[in-house]
């Protein structure tokens, strides 16, 4: 896959183009709105490309100060204490089997998916592919898995503190890696209109390379967002079901 605005940035000049014509200046006049189209096309390419990067970012710092709060909240209540209310003597935490696998599962798919941004941007197609259906399986897999593990737990959001801080934390996760998935499901249909010969070698009509790059910069961005959502999966899973 080749570099982002690496083959659309090329337009010929006015004088290039049309150095043929006379003195009164009708070539030039007559090119000049197309130059100015391809020039408000590549600009607004490269912000879209801009925009996509910059927006995952935000998006990781947004998820950070949210997950950061829940995470805040479980040391708070646990160092607090009160009443010995955190977990209380006779309580029943969450099933340790469940929560491995869903983490698991939510592990192993950020690494099929960083491989197969590898592959992608190797020319790859298929591989990729295949991998992103691997991926979005193993992730609706991971939510469903963490629904019923919310449905099938012992014990209520007020019944301690550990349970209000658990009940409130991984229905926020299931639906923003739901959303996730929602996100990959339209990267894998995006991609069965582009010819794999894109992923080897960038199109040579501008309007090609255009939509190959954006839907570069959106697996990237996706791939970036998964993996934090991966991270803050496993720190949940140490912290909920191994302290």
């Amino acid at each position: 896959m080749k570099k982002e605005g690496s083959a659309i940035s090329g337009t010929s000049s006015p004088g290039s183009r049309n150095g043929g014509t006379d003195g009164a200046g009708r070539g030039s006049a007559a090119t000049a709105p197309d130059e100015y189209v391809a020039a408000e096309r590549l600009f607004y390419h490269k912000a879209a490309l801009d925009a996509a990067w910059t927006g995952s970012r935000l998006l990781i710092g947004a998820l950070g100060f949210l997950f950061g709060a829940f995470i805040f909240a479980y040391f708070y209540l646990r160092s607090l204490n009160s009443h010995g209310m955190w977990r209380p003597a006779g309580f029943t935490g969450p099933h340790l089997w469940a929560g491995t696998l869903i983490t698991g599962l939510v592990a192993v798919s950020a690494i099929v998916q960083a491989g197969a941004l590898m592959l992608a941007k190797r020319g790859a197609k298929g591989p990729w592919r295949l991998g992103a259906i691997a991926v979005l399986v193993m992730g609706l897999a991971a939510v469903g898995l963490q629904i019923w593990e919310l449905l099938s737990v012992s014990f209520y959001p007020a019944s301690s503190g550990f349970a209000s801080v658990f009940t409130g934390f991984y229905p926020v996760y299931a639906l923003i890696a739901f959303a996730a998935m929602i996100w990959l499901e339209t990267l894998i249909m995006r991609a069965v209109k582009i010819p794999a010969g894109w992923f080897a070698e960038a199109p040579a009509a501008p309007s090609d390379v255009i939509v190959l790059q954006r839907f570069q910069a959106s697996l990237s961005a996706f791939t970036a967002v998964w993996c934090f959502l991966t991270a803050i999966a496993v720190l949940a899973w140490m912290l909920f079901y191994l302290i």
